[in-house]
């Protein structure tokens, strides 16, 4: 889970990159990076950290352009701590290229392997989006090697990359010289948007991973970017669109719905914050089935993106909704950070009780799912010291019983609570009096109730099944061996200065 935007603008660009960054913040707080073109070369910074403490304003003066990219990254492949994972990245062969990456390829290895020997391309760090970005150049290459890149070669290098990369990628990159680039992979996992906005000068394009960073830019949502689809902008401002894949479909992760989203994006057709009301409303009815009246005294969320469920679940189950817990939005989103004694800590740095809600009380909890369990554990712990009398759990998403592979941390079966066990042990792990899952198909239903036609989804975590069908037990076990032994994958890549501005 990453944030990605890509802007084609008629001044400037790089304040509302920054300010785009800044609205997709949520989706990384590791690293952040901008990237802008002008007159056939490069500006480039990042680092790691969050928007606000990675770019000062020297670095910004530097940034000029009218053209650019910009991510915010959430570590899964490669080195949460290094630098050299940051983006975007870049290739200077055939043509100047930089690329941000939402997603996670599931084939890296072998498409490294295949860089080396056949391409006569060399990968610098572990990072898959780097992969990524040379495929796109090999494949730019073979398509226009006279070096005069027209749109139809561009969608020919985005067919050739389809059929070569396997798993999840929303991408944005930047052509020197020749324009703004957009895709998606043909199983439409990630999400990626474009919107525009009318100047007097003309219309200025934007790519991003979330509506909402749209409208904070000032820019009218268009549509989504379809599954396959690339979209390209060239530097007269003239905007292609093409299916560049043979087979496709959208199947959108939907924990993007559950959790990773902000409420007020929509995504696909879907608006997020609708999306979680209708998870409410099923667990609602669901609970309803073996809840005694008068069990419950209060509804509580724990915040903030269970509120919406937990709110449309109070009123259904006619219970009092209260909030217990303040949050302290300095801290980050505990279920990003990595390593358990990290988030174990963040959780009471992060919430804190409000005693007098909880005194003699019999509280329902309501999260919008339960993964490590980390937090549901030292939640239900808070409630008791705060007076609870008897303490509920509910999660507004079914168990997550197995590995993501698509773009969000949580590859090791170890790390998930409900990996290997019933839904009463795990009431017992996390220390409450009754614990209520979702089901999957209530959960798949909330989110197709709001539009019809989306009826298949990536629910991979929830159900096992891995959409890309090149997904093997034998793949996820070398998955958690290098999450195991991560100097397994630092010793693949070689130290790159990043960190820094260059004019390339």
């Amino acid at each position: 889970m990453c944030g990605v935007v890509g802007v084609f603008g008629l001044t400037p660009v790089n304040q509302v990159l920054y300010d785009s960054l800044l609205l997709l913040q949520h989706r990384g707080q590791d690293a952040a990076g901008i990237a802008t073109g002008h007159n056939n070369a490069f500006s480039m910074f990042k680092g790691n950290g969050l928007v606000r403490d990675v770019f000062r304003t020297r670095n910004m003066r530097q940034l000029m352009g009218p053209i650019g990219i910009g991510h915010v990254r959430y570590p899964t492949a490669g080195s949460a701590a290094s630098q050299d994972e940051a983006q975007p990245f870049y290739v200077n062969a055939p043509y100047g290229i930089v690329l941000a990456h939402n997603g996670n390829l599931t084939n890296s290895e072998r498409l490294k392997a295949e860089l080396f020997k056949n391409d006569r391309r060399h990968i610098n760090t572990s990072s898959d989006s780097e992969v990524l970005l040379n495929v796109l150049a090999h494949e730019l290459q073979n398509c226009a090697p006279g070096y005069s890149l027209e749109p139809a070669s561009v969608f020919k290098a985005i067919a050739g990359l389809h059929e070569r990369a396997r798993g999840a990628y929303a991408c944005v990159a930047q052509i020197a010289g020749y324009g703004l680039l957009a895709f998606r992979d043909p199983h439409g996992i990630r999400p990626l948007v474009l919107g525009k906005n009318e100047t007097d000068q003309g219309t200025e394009y934007m790519f991003a991973s979330e509506s909402v960073a749209l409208a904070g830019s000032g820019f009218q949502f268009v549509r989504d970017i379809q599954p396959g689809e690339a979209v390209f902008v060239d530097m007269d401002g003239t905007l292609y669109a093409q299916q560049c894949a043979k087979k496709f479909s959208l199947n959108p992760c939907i924990f993007e719905y559950v959790y990773l989203a902000r409420p007020d994006s929509v995504m696909d057709g879907v608006p997020v914050y609708e999306a979680r009301v209708k998870m409410g409303e099923y667990l609602a009815a669901q609970i309803k089935n073996t809840l005694v009246v008068g069990e419950i005294d209060v509804v509580m969320p724990i915040p903030d993106s269970s509120r919406p469920a937990a709110l449309e679940l109070a009123n259904r189950l006619n219970v009092p909704y209260r909030e217990g817990f303040i949050k302290n939005r300095y801290i980050g989103r505990t279920f990003i950070m990595p390593g358990q004694a990290v988030r174990k800590k963040s959780v009471r740095q992060k919430l804190n009780a409000i005693a007098v809600e909880f005194a003699g009380k019999n509280v329902l909890l309501v999260d919008d799912s339960i993964v490590r369990g980390t937090t549901s554990r030292e939640i239900v712990q808070m409630a008791r010291e705060a007076g609870a009398k008897r303490v509920v759990f509910a999660s507004a998403a079914p168990p997550v019983r197995y590995p993501n592979v698509y773009g969000i941390d949580m590859p090791t079966r170890d790390e998930l609570i409900a990996s290997n066990r019933t839904d009463e042990e795990i009431c017992r792990e996390i220390g409450a009096d009754a614990l209520y899952y979702q089901s999957i198909e209530d959960m798949k239903k909330a989110v197709s109730d709001l539009r019809h036609d989306l009826t298949q989804f990536d629910a991979s975590c929830f159900d096992g099944q891995y959409i890309t069908g090149d997904i093997t037990p034998e793949y996820l076990d070398k998955l958690e061996y290098a999450k195991q032994h991560p100097e397994v994958n630092e010793a693949g890549g070689l130290q790159m200065n990043l960190g820094y501005s260059s004019n390339q």
